[in-house]
């Protein structure tokens, strides 16, 4: 599927040289089709990078979407240039009046945190608000999932005795849920987190449901029933390589972490580490875009008056 992105957003030429169809503004302006248009507000600090896992794991479907990137008035990206933010990126200001038909959360680095002592969490609580009635259905990642859960039903996350890093599997608990169409029994999928949800929190609300979880790893997938609100205690969207990145970063800090579980091939960080994700990450965007997304959401996007 063709992806619209800005001429020279840096994810444009990997996308190309992996042979994913991206299409810029001048040629997708030329064409009578009405796009998803899916806000991301990306909270990660490696900015370049998360754009570029984040429309890779989009562009396996046939629907043309048109992804706007979101940042925060109350946060200054430490990793990432201002003049890649000030170029590819808009406030929220600039599309409040707007409406959405998906958006996507990240993760962020801050969850040892409590989430009010987080200097965005006054405009993050905002966004949420206003995704309510201005997005169709919102998709939270790793971090992002705990705010959501929190934000939206006060499901309060708890600080694991170690990090949990690795390639981990999971069982799927109810294949008939469009979100989980195509998956197999087990899925595989990278985790990197200090904190987590529990099961018996969120069992305490029945809007939501649990989809998939590991004996390991615990939660995994939760979903309102409306499929406004998803839930990813996870990052199905990272590459190959983001772990070892993070382990080896995580060395030069004289962390001494451990070695990511099920990931390096016999456990040796020499090795190239196996990709055993892909095909997960791929079903589960798809089957938000098709089912949550471009089903639910109405032909025409209206403006605000307010």
């Amino acid at each position: 599927m063709p992806i619209k992105i800005q001429k020279d957003l840096p994810a444009k030429a990997i996308l190309e040289s992996e042979n994913i169809f991206v299409m810029d503004e001048d040629r997708a302006m030329s064409q009578d089709i009405r796009p998803l248009e899916i806000l991301i507000l990306n909270l990660m600090p490696l900015k370049e990078e998360t754009e570029t896992q984040l429309l890779r794991a989009l562009s396996n479907t046939p629907l043309q979407i048109d992804c706007t990137f979101l940042m925060l008035s109350t946060h200054v990206s430490k990793n990432t240039s201002a003049s890649h933010i000030n170029k590819f990126y808009v406030t929220f200001e600039g599309i409040r009046k707007k409406r959405f038909d998906g958006m996507i959360i990240t993760g962020a680095p801050v969850e040892m945190m409590e989430f009010e002592e987080v200097n965005y969490w006054e405009e993050l609580s905002m966004i949420m608000e206003w995704s309510k009635k201005h997005v169709t259905s919102t998709l939270h990642i790793c971090w992002g999932a705990q705010a959501g859960l929190y934000y939206h039903y006060g499901i309060q996350k708890y600080l694991r005795e170690s990090k949990l890093s690795g390639i981990y599997s999971h069982k799927v608990l109810h294949h008939r849920v469009p979100l989980m169409r195509s998956m197999d029994d087990y899925i595989m999928a990278p985790h990197s987190r200090y904190t987590e949800v529990r099961r018996e929190d969120v069992e305490k609300h029945p809007e939501l449901i649990i989809l998939a979880e590991s004996d390991e790893a615990g939660l995994f997938l939760i979903m309102s029933r409306d499929g406004r609100q998803i839930f990813v205690q996870g990052h199905p969207e990272y590459d190959r390589m983001t772990l070892d990145g993070e382990y080896h970063r995580d060395l030069g800090k004289g962390i001494n972490p451990q070695i990511p579980c099920n990931y390096y091939e016999n456990d040796d960080p020499t090795k190239k580490p196996v990709l055993c994700w892909r095909n997960m990450a791929n079903t589960l965007y798809s089957n938000w875009l098709n089912y949550y997304v471009y089903q639910a959401t109405p032909y025409k996007l209206e403006e605000d008056a307010e």
